[in-house]
């Protein structure tokens, strides 16, 4: 079905695809649809200004590993880690290693995460920032292993850390390799509790699946952006599981700020200035 989309949106110079917050080609022009439906142009000077955020909703539109790094980080402070580590297909899952490369190329980078060292108003840290337009940012062996190194720089370095979560969950065609990540993840966050090394989890839209379940509820301080997609499964999912309708709002950030799973949430726009602060307060002496 997706693959007559696709060529539906080819055809014809200005069919959309219907999926919000993907890019898609519309003549010499490129859009986005946000989730209340609205079609933004990416060619938009406010939509720079206003760090892809909707101007008709206030929904955060996805951004980019690096687009998020320039966003939060110093300028010129970044300093990028295991850059070169690359998936392969272990379990000779058809067509898999033909999705990794078409990822590489569309993206520039090499997995879906991107690790490294930097400062936020001239505090340090080590940060992670997951990229949705690498295969969703699901999480397979060199993900997990690229945040487990990203944790064990912190320590260290005696660093705080700060990882940007946006992900669809476990990469299937790792199968359990994939799985095996939730544990490592999940044993390298409590190493840094024990050397008492700050960290703070960043939840983004969305943020699922064996993610979630792991590294991502883990933090220190948990900050979600607004109207962000929280949860392990998806709301359709457990509807048909239970055989119930789910309240308005479900696995949304507000919705969990309310139940208590994250602690704040934080406009894009002010993320920077708040993640400074509580570096800041945390600041070993």
């Amino acid at each position: 079905m997706l693959r007559d989309l696709f060529k539906k949106a080819k055809s014809s110079k200005y069919a959309v695809l219907d999926i919000p917050g993907r890019a898609v080609s519309a003549g010499d022009d490129e859009m986005i649809k946000c989730e209340c439906g609205e079609m933004i142009y990416c060619k938009d000077e406010d939509l720079e200004k206003y760090h892809k955020v909707c101007k008709k909703c206030s929904f955060p539109l996805k951004l980019t590993a690096m687009e998020r790094i320039s966003l939060i980080l110093d300028a010129g402070s970044f300093v990028e880690y295991d850059s070169r580590l690359e998936s392969k297909n272990p379990l000779g899952f058809p067509e898999y290693e033909d999705k990794l490369a078409a990822a590489r190329e569309s993206t520039g980078l090499n997995e879906a995460v991107v690790t490294g060292e930097g400062t936020i108003e001239n505090n340090a840290l080590v940060i992670g920032v997951m990229d949705q337009f690498f295969i969703s940012a699901s999480m397979g062996s060199v993900v997990g292993e690229k945040i487990t190194r990203a944790m064990e720089k912190a320590v260290e370095k005696k660093l705080p850390i700060v990882l940007f979560s946006a992900s669809g969950g476990a990469r299937m065609q790792e199968g359990l390799l994939s799985l095996m990540q939730m544990a490592k993840t999940s044993a390298a966050v409590a190493r840094l509790n024990q050397e008492g090394i700050l960290f703070i989890s960043v939840l983004t839209n969305p943020t699922t699946g064996g993610v979630t379940a792991s590294f991502a509820s883990l933090g220190d301080i948990i900050i979600a952006e607004p109207k962000a997609l929280i949860g392990f499964a998806g709301p359709r999912v457990i509807e048909q599981t239970i055989r119930q309708k789910l309240p308005t709002g479900f696995q949304r950030a507000e919705f969990q700020l309310q139940h208590g799973m994250v602690d704040m949430i934080v406009d894009r726009k002010d993320l920077r200035r708040t993640l400074s602060r509580l570096l800041l307060m945390h600041k070993r002496v």
